[in-house]
């Protein structure tokens, strides 16, 4: 991570050895304490949406907004954090992420529907940004051999970052109302921030100093690396390779695998929306037992993202696929028959939510002939997997607030799961 990683061209080996201090460690513990922003602030409201509607007379429609609006940030605000990035070096574009999300978290906090809107969205628009600048810190400033498990790291740790906040949200809201519990989270962005500033120097974390501007990002995974369970994503600029495949808009798999990308969103970001008040309605747990219940869904799925690659280099994608929608069909299922057994289901269906997005990417690795190809599609399959599954917040709440139940949104999320399933292994059925 110094600049004895080998990597060649990213002309700043001198400015990181100086601004990791020298200790190896350092850089992927700051990249932990950033990654616990990246997640857990979508999920905040959740545990507390019920007292959040009851004070400011809000639908479960406009309250499905507060997930869906960072995920559709995902989707559409991704130019945008590539722009920032050119704009100002990876190190403040790390710093401005958490800027972000620490002053949307702020705003968020104002009990008054408007601000919580407003401050989701810039919430959003901070951990867009984050998405697109740590895998590149992790490419340029992480040793070749280590690149993989500083990724998965990061990957496990904001799913950390999500249970944390399903824990805890419930609790400080009970104590000093929700919106401290909002607010709160808001001390993991300066705690980050301050890691951060300390890891490369206060001059590359804010004023950008002895760096040159960074090469255009364009994410998307391209390798697969075995020896520690990770997707690696590539986010270098490299020289223009010939085009060896047709545009991803004309290729049928492609679309086969953003709708399968996108039933994996839409379900996991609708459960990760409504469990909490489910588990409220259905078990009658109280505000912090089913905030803590779902905090279960969240972090099973680093046992999935660290299996799935496992099972990837001895099984066909295709066998996993199934294998993956099978144990997600048992949460929206085993809640619609059996909701008293919602640890089973959270566990099965937290796990196959962790290896639904890894198996996809590891399609698309073993798809693609060349880095260009591969970004192509998963710009592609991303992008509209994403818009997809923005909408899975809302439509679940839009149907528990006509309903007044919750079997419309389950079987919502279980056809999503079989689209997954059904459109994954069909797309899937000629990688090997």
């Amino acid at each position: 991570m110094t600049s004895g990683t080998g990597k060649s061209g990213t002309g700043r080996s001198g400015t990181v050895q100086t601004g990791l201090r020298g200790a190896a460690w350092l850089l992927p513990a700051a990249i932990v304490l950033v990654a616990l922003n990246f997640r857990g602030p979508i999920v905040a409201p959740a545990p507390v949406i019920g007292d959040v509607r009851a004070d400011l007379g809000m639908t479960a429609t406009v309250a499905g907004l507060l997930t869906t609006i960072p995920v559709l940030c995902f989707a559409l605000a991704t130019p945008f954090a590539s722009w920032v990035i050119a704009r100002f070096t990876a190190e403040r574009a790390v710093s401005l992420s958490l800027l972000i999300v620490l002053v949307g978290t702020v705003v968020r906090s104002v009990p008054h529907e408007a601000a919580l809107l407003i401050g989701t969205a810039v919430i959003g628009i901070g951990i867009t940004i984050g998405n697109v600048v740590i895998p590149v810190v992790i490419r340029r400033d992480t040793s070749p051999e280590r690149v993989g498990l500083v990724t998965g790291v990061y990957t496990s740790a904001l799913n950390i970052g999500s249970m944390i906040t399903s824990l805890g949200t419930a609790p400080i809201a009970a104590a000093w109302g929700w919106p401290v519990a909002i607010a709160v989270w808001g001390v993991l962005a300066l705690v980050a921030a301050a890691a951060w500033t300390y890891t490369v120097g206060a001059g590359a974390a804010w004023r950008g100093t002895d760096h040159d501007p960074e090469p255009l990002p364009v994410t998307g995974p391209i390798d697969q690396v075995l020896d520690t369970g990770s997707v690696r994503t590539v986010a270098e600029q490299r020289a223009p390779v010939i085009e060896t495949l047709p545009h991803p808009a004309k290729r049928w798999v492609t679309w086969g695998l953003m709708l399968a990308f996108g039933g994996q969103a839409f379900s996991y970001y609708a459960l990760t929306a409504w469990i909490p008040t489910l588990l409220h309605d259905e078990i009658g747990f109280d505000t912090a037992s089913s905030g803590a219940s779902s905090s279960v869904f969240q972090i099973l799925a680093v046992v999935g993202a660290l299996g799935v690659p496992v099972l990837a280099s001895r099984f066909r994608p295709r066998v996993i696929i199934v294998l993956v929608a099978f144990f997600w069909l048992a949460m929206p299922l085993g809640l619609l028959v059996a909701p008293q057994l919602w640890l089973l289901w959270s566990v099965l269906g937290g796990a196959a939510q962790g290896g639904g997005i890894t198996i996809i990417f590891i399609v698309i690795v073993r798809l693609v002939s060349n880095d260009d190809d591969a970004r192509r599609m998963s710009a592609f399959v991303q992008g509209g997997g994403y818009l997809l599954g923005s909408a899975g917040p809302l439509v679940a709440g839009a149907l528990h607030g006509a309903t007044g139940g919750w079997t419309a949104p389950l079987l919502t999320v279980l056809v999503a799961v079989l689209m997954l399933g059904v459109v994954g292994s069909v797309s899937a059925r000629k990688v090997r």
